[in-house]
């Protein structure tokens, strides 16, 4: 089964073969906090993960998203000046369980009680740079791309 590499070095996400093959690469953000595990750090979670839910498959690709839940907004510059402080989640969510019991699941580590992400972001939302509050945030048309070729349950390796 293909696998996902965050590379969050690079601020770039690999789809990878079984093989360990790239099969395609997309510009992200990861946490402008940098790396960490911990419960309100804003930081991104390193190790193993897996895909636990896949949410938004029917939505706009800049369907705006609250609680996991479509707010039935579609995100346009003048929504964004309406709500600055927003942090927009848009289009699709992949919901990420950590796999390693004490660094990044179970207790003040655990990353799907962190509501850890890869989703989209606004098209004016820098990519390449660490710029996000700990989630995977990609470029609407990626969000679509990476949607599309991941399943739920899919390995994703944060690095």
């Amino acid at each position: 089964m293909n696998w996902l590499l965050v590379d969050v070095v690079k601020q770039q996400l690999f789809l990878m073969s079984p093989t360990q093959q790239v099969l395609q690469a997309w510009p992200i953000a990861t946490g402008l906090a940098g790396v960490g595990e911990y419960e309100g750090s804003g930081c991104t979670p390193r190790g193993w993960h897996r895909v636990r839910a896949a949410i938004g498959g029917d939505e706009n690709a800049r369907a705006v998203f609250r609680g996991r839940r479509p707010t039935g907004e579609i995100w346009s510059p003048e929504l964004s000046a309406k709500f600055p402080e927003r942090d927009w989640i848009l289009g699709r969510i992949l919901w990420l369980c950590g796999e390693e019991l004490g660094f990044n699941r179970g207790g003040k580590v655990d990353t799907q009680r962190r509501y850890i992400y890869l989703h989209g972001v606004p098209d004016t939302k820098p990519m390449g740079v660490p710029a996000s509050h700990g989630c995977i945030n990609l470029q609407p048309a990626a969000m679509l791309a990476v949607f599309d070729r991941v399943p739920v349950g899919t390995k994703v390796f944060i690095v």
